[in-house]
């Protein structure tokens, strides 16, 4: 009874050993399966996902070259020679473009946005602190005093474009 204990182990036990590393190799075959399996369809999604992301940074641009002062004061022009009345046009003007593109925060980074969004910001502030001024009293005035201070420093979507800019080129890289 003992010997054929013995002999059944005997059998047994290689079939266990032979058992367990087929069972860790079919194992390993399938995660590695399931990792190449997800890889191609993060490619794949990256494939179709790319040209959007690149609208995106596209839209963005030229939200940002549009609410750019200089650009925006040719392109709106006063309805009234008040200048609250002007700046407020111009604010909504900025802010309605803005809108526009909001969508877009999808696609981009939250940094990006988050630059973007202060570049709006800033330019708005620029609009108000000119219209503050005391030697401004026309929407004639607020044009010129505003372009004057751009003349002397960058927009502040200056800021917002380089930083796409630099995003953009890191996503071909």
């Amino acid at each position: 009874m003992e010997q054929q204990l013995v002999n059944l182990l005997m059998y047994i036990i290689p079939a266990l050993i032979t058992g367990a590393i087929a069972f860790l190799f079919f194992k390993e075959h399938i995660e590695n399966e399931n990792n190449r399996r997800n890889f191609m369809i993060h490619k794949e999604l990256q494939k179709e996902a790319f040209p959007l992301r690149l609208q995106a940074y596209e839209r963005l641009t030229l939200f940002l070259e549009r609410i750019s002062p200089s650009k925006l004061l040719l392109r709106v022009n006063p309805i009234s020679t008040n200048k609250e009345d002007y700046e407020a046009l111009l604010i909504a003007s900025i802010e309605q473009e803005f809108e526009h593109n909001l969508a877009q925060q999808i696609y981009v980074t939250e940094e990006c946005w988050n630059i973007v969004n202060a570049s709006k910001n800033a330019t708005i502030q620029i609009i108000r602190k000119a219209t503050k001024q005391d030697k401004v009293d026309s929407a004639s005035k607020l044009r010129e005093v505003i372009l004057n201070d751009m003349i002397e420093g960058h927009p502040p979507s200056h800021a917002g474009l380089s930083y796409i800019k630099n995003e953009v080129s890191k996503m071909f890289q």
